[in-house]
């Protein structure tokens, strides 16, 4: 478990109810790359609302810290972790020396706490990222340039860890322009990397 979180932010304890509230399905981007997170590893989930992201990464059996600064969604995702309310944009950073074995955020974009939120992880830690792009301000929501990336901005973000997928795309159901990436803070012998074989047919 990550240590503790300082700090005057409220905490809201876990409960288990009987039945877990409908939820959308969890972004194809987080299913398609969790596996580079190691079993039962401890999991920030940054800006969780009701907890979408948090009851799949529970299912997987990771352990989840959620952030958000909304208590009401916060009282559903209480149910797939703990969880800690706190305004990140206008309050100083809540977990200023705590590491996470992975940390995920999506449909979230906060520039000034980057710096911060990339120290969350742990030396091999992974960071799976998804958010809106330049672009989305044609098709809908959100169209602030504080909220959409520039071109490729996650990659220069990503610059000082290992990055192993980016995509900058447009998506349907709902229209919408996304970059995500994933990366690991990671160095050359990170087994999960090694090259297989080549199976590549010599002409």
């Amino acid at each position: 478990r990550p240590d503790g979180h300082a700090g005057s932010e409220k905490r809201i304890p876990p409960f288990f109810p009987l039945t877990y509230p409908v939820l959308s399905a969890p972004s194809s981007w987080l299913t398609r790359w969790a596996h580079l997170i190691p079993p039962s590893s401890h999991v920030l989930d940054l800006a969780c609302g009701s907890g979408r992201h948090m009851q799949w990464l529970q299912s997987q059996g990771l352990h989840v810290l959620g952030v958000d600064r909304d208590e009401s969604a916060l009282a559903s995702a209480q149910q797939f972790g703990e969880v800690l309310c706190a305004d990140i944009e206008n309050a100083p950073w809540p977990l200023t020396g705590h590491q996470f074995d992975a940390v995920v955020v999506t449909n979230y974009l906060w520039r000034p706490t980057w710096t911060a939120l990339l120290a969350c992880l742990k030396p091999n830690g992974v960071l799976i990222y998804e958010t809106f792009a330049q672009g989305n301000e044609t098709v809908g929501k959100p169209s602030r340039p504080d909220f959409l990336l520039k071109r490729s901005e996650l990659l220069q973000l990503c610059c000082d860890l290992r990055v192993v997928a980016f995509e900058d795309v447009f998506l349907h159901s709902p229209d919408r322009y996304v970059q995500r990436v994933v990366a690991v803070n990671s160095d050359s012998n990170d087994k999960r990397f090694a090259l297989a074989p080549s199976t590549a047919q010599k002409s």
